[in-house]
């Protein structure tokens, strides 16, 4: 308990001397997920100064559209086995399909996931204080196609001193060590084996400790050479929107502007990619309270009130709301005109639905 504590008071000390190089948002970063880092290397043996150390550099350190849209933190892209969300972005190649998450640490979970798969499963041969070997095997593996992924993940851990956290979890997973018996204690032992049994102590269960981020200035650490990660700009509004419409083309009805929804779209990231309020957007679709569905049209201006024909026959089954969209109009202005109950949100029959007010013949005389 004396050596734990010991090492814990050195950490203490020696986390106030902070290097002049380190990135405050990183640093922010690094605080905000490290007890994540920590807690997967104890559940699935990734080493948590690999694990940050990637997450910083993938994710900009939580800045880049993968991360703010996708809540994707490792980069990690669609494979045949992924059935959750999407996020298409140009990586590679233009409109590759990305992993998205509901947080980000969902992210993190599924990153020493992923790591398991038997493609890495060399990198599970290597110590996992031996944060460099990790870096390397990881890109000979094909993890990322940038030569230079390796060293950049070592420089990370290096000027953040993300070891501290490999080093924290391994702590973790040891057992407390006993306290030694007195001469005392071990003759009273002695004396009652014989008459009574003696209960074995109950193991303790392991609880993860809490990280602490150590940065040294430490006059023998090696000082590298490697530039410091480029932070990527976010794109401005206007190339988010010039993004989202050159993978989903505009198509108009009854005059009206609108796209088709492709998978892993919702209300809020469309609206936020298109640089509009989501209430906004889903008021223009009458769609408060309602999913964005596949092949769902989004209206990127408010519909019509009359449609650009007199009359429609529904379906049985039809949705009203399907229709309304199918046709361009709103659903408001067409319940009004045809004097619906506004709680009619499927038809049962077949029926004829005005879509603007059309002259009465006049009888003749």
């Amino acid at each position: 308990m004396k050596k734990t504590l010991l090492f814990f008071a050195a950490m203490s000390i020696s986390i106030s001397l902070a290097a002049q190089n380190q990135n405050e948002t990183y640093l922010a970063y690094i605080e905000q997920w490290k007890d994540m880092a920590i807690q997967e290397q104890i559940d699935y043996g990734v080493p948590a100064a690999i694990t940050m150390a990637q997450a910083l550099l993938e994710s900009s350190a939580g800045q880049s559209e993968l991360a703010v849209n996708a809540k994707n933190h490792f980069g990690i892209k669609c494979t045949k086995d992924w059935f959750g969300g999407v996020y298409y972005y140009d990586d590679d190649s233009a409109g590759e399909c990305f992993r998205q998450y509901g947080d980000a640490a969902e992210s993190f979970k599924d990153h020493s996931l992923f790591l398991k798969r038997p493609r890495y499963s060399t990198c599970f041969e290597i110590a996992v204080q031996d944060y460099e070997a990790w870096a390397y095997r990881l890109r000979d593996c094909g993890y990322a196609t940038d030569y230079m992924y390796a060293p950049k993940l070592v420089k990370i851990i290096e000027t953040y001193h993300l070891d501290t956290l490999t080093l924290v979890a391994l702590r973790a997973n040891e057992p407390e060590p006993q306290e030694a018996a007195s001469p005392a204690d071990t003759a009273q032992v002695a004396s009652t084996r014989d008459s009574a049994q003696v209960a074995a102590p109950q193991p303790r269960p392991k609880r993860p400790l809490k990280a602490e981020v150590v940065h040294r200035t430490d006059p023998i650490m090696v000082i590298h050479n490697d530039p410091e990660p480029e932070y990527v700009v976010p794109l401005t509004a206007r190339e988010e929107r010039d993004s989202f419409l050159l993978m989903h083309p505009k198509k108009r009805c009854n005059g009206v502007m609108y796209v088709v929804a492709r998978e892993g779209d919702t209300y809020a990231n469309v609206a936020f990619r298109l640089n509009v309020r989501e209430r906004d957007l889903r008021e223009d679709n009458d769609a408060l309270g309602r999913d964005l569905a596949v092949g769902d049209r989004i209206y990127l201006a408010a519909k019509k009130k009359t449609g650009d024909k007199d009359f429609v026959w529904t379906h049985t089954g039809q949705s009203f709301w399907q229709l309304c969209q199918e046709e361009g109009v709103s659903m408001t202005a067409i319940q009004e005109l045809n004097e619906m109950d506004p709680r009619i949100r499927t038809f049962r029959t077949r029926q004829k639905i005005y879509l603007r007010k059309v002259k009465e013949e006049k009888a003749p005389r």
